[in-house]
């Protein structure tokens, strides 16, 4: 058992790594003002808050990618696509259950859980920001006082 709290500390400890830096590319993106293409695509809101869920949507399946990796470095699922498939499904709180861990390292699954739902609560609240940014000219580029 305390080997799947420590590992899964450590899987959620990269996968908010993963997460933040997927927040600070966002970020980047909001502050490229340059080029009279990017300018011209800036004026379409819906432009702006596409390109932040794309590249949000693939840092969440790099980051189910991560805990497929750990489940096949584990022995527990063999193949890359169930590994995949489960670390996926298990992300989003799914759950459909026909592929299941041993029961040595199923908790292991609740923490990849309990990580997905806290990565998507937090690209929910990134897209809040960049909606309010894109069509209610909230600043996101001013420092907090």
């Amino acid at each position: 058992m305390i080997m799947n709290i420590i590992l899964g500390a450590l899987l959620l400890l990269v996968t908010c790594g993963m997460h933040l830096s997927g927040m600070a590319f966002v970020m980047h993106l909001l502050r490229l003002d340059n080029g009279p293409l990017r300018m011209r695509l800036r004026r379409v809101r819906a432009y702006l808050v596409g390109e932040v869920v794309l590249v949000m949507a693939m840092v969440s399946i790099l980051e189910a990618l991560l805990w497929a990796v750990a489940y096949m470095a584990l022995g527990e699922i063999k193949d890359l696509e169930p590994a995949f498939y489960f670390s996926m499904v298990t992300f989003t709180t799914l759950g459909y259950g026909d592929i299941v861990l041993d029961q040595s390292w199923r908790l292991l699954a609740s923490f990849q859980a309990a990580t997905g739902i806290l990565m998507f609560g937090w690209t929910t609240a990134i897209l809040i920001a960049v909606v309010q940014h894109a069509y209610f000219g909230k600043n996101l580029n001013k420092q907090a006082p």
